[in-house]
């Protein structure tokens, strides 16, 4: 019995113990909560657009002048719409400009020109779904912050100098370039290369070809994908590169990729006059640059040939 009854005393304890512990954690939730709720109300905000309804941008920040306008779900590069843009950087601008947080709001401040912003150093616009525009003007910056006002109704504020840095990309920056598969003398399958229409193929299984493997899945091994000619060639251009239909090599490359087999097709053009030649690949209207020396190992040809 006394054993039962200092089992029971030691439970009841615990029980008081852990009510007073999930008491202790909800209070303490609650302040915090209630600390966060009173900050968030002592905030002041430039800007407050729903991100989502953000439809249009457009600024210079030192980069050229950039416009960005999304159809649907998609955001576009204004001036050319097929441009590869990576949705990433308008979504982030627009998550960027909808709330725009300042450090303080100036009261009682002085003329826009003693900040810079009767000439601003950048001018950020964006419009929303209804309609709207909203304009924000960056004057002189103040340690790490610019003075800013929006539209035109004369307040000043100062705003985190990180707003005009999650703005400066080039479109180089913005671009988004094709995938290139990982493609060596393992899982090189076979390559044909068609030539004013004549084709040589290349084959893993002809043990008499094993040199002219190693030799074209090193070039296609060597491909970087990141220096660009064009990002949207149009077909009246594809001649100027050496990429019409009549003029391009094509190589098609098939290869194994988790246990499946794939099919990589290159476009060749064109040298450019300095070490590289124009290329494309598949379906994509991107005109990349690659050396002389790769695309020559891909068509197991010398460089001298």
């Amino acid at each position: 019995m006394k054993k039962n009854r200092g089992l029971m005393i030691a439970l009841a304890v615990l029980v008081v113990l852990l009510a007073a512990y999930f008491g202790m954690r909800a209070w303490n939730t609650a302040q915090e909560e209630e600390k966060q709720a009173q900050e968030d109300a002592e905030k002041v905000y430039v800007t407050d657009t729903d991100p989502d309804e953000i439809t249009a941008i457009s600024y210079n920040v030192g980069s050229g002048d950039m416009a960005f306008e999304k159809d649907g779900d998609t955001w576009y590069y204004t001036a050319d719409k097929d441009f590869p843009l990576s949705q990433s950087y308008p979504e982030n601008m627009a998550e960027t400009l909808g709330r725009v947080e300042a450090d303080r709001e100036l009261e009682d401040g002085d003329e826009l020109a003693d900040y810079g912003l009767d000439d601003p150093a950048y001018t950020v616009e964006y419009t929303d779904s209804e309609g709207n525009t909203t304009t924000l003007y960056f004057g002189d910056v103040t340690g790490d912050y610019y003075y800013v006002t929006a539209n035109d109704d004369g307040v000043v504020y100062t705003v985190s100098t990180t707003v005009i840095e999650d703005l400066n990309y080039t479109l180089d920056d913005m671009a988004q370039l094709d995938d290139y598969p990982s493609i060596g003398s393992g899982n090189l399958v076979r390559e044909t290369i068609t030539q004013d229409g004549v084709t040589t193929t290349y084959d893993s299984e002809n043990e008499d070809q094993s040199e002219d493997i190693a030799a074209v899945a090193g070039g296609l091994g060597a491909v970087s994908l990141s220096d660009v000619a064009d990002y949207s060639v149009a077909d009246a251009d594809l001649k100027t590169y050496g990429l019409d239909e009549a003029s391009r090599i094509t190589v098609e490359a098939t290869y194994t990729q988790d246990d499946e087999e794939q099919v990589l097709t290159l476009y060749i053009g064109n040298d450019d006059g300095s070490g590289d030649r124009y290329v494309m690949i598949n379906d994509s209207r991107i005109v990349y640059l690659i050396s002389d020396t790769v695309c020559n190992n891909i068509m197991n040809v010398s460089d001298d040939e």
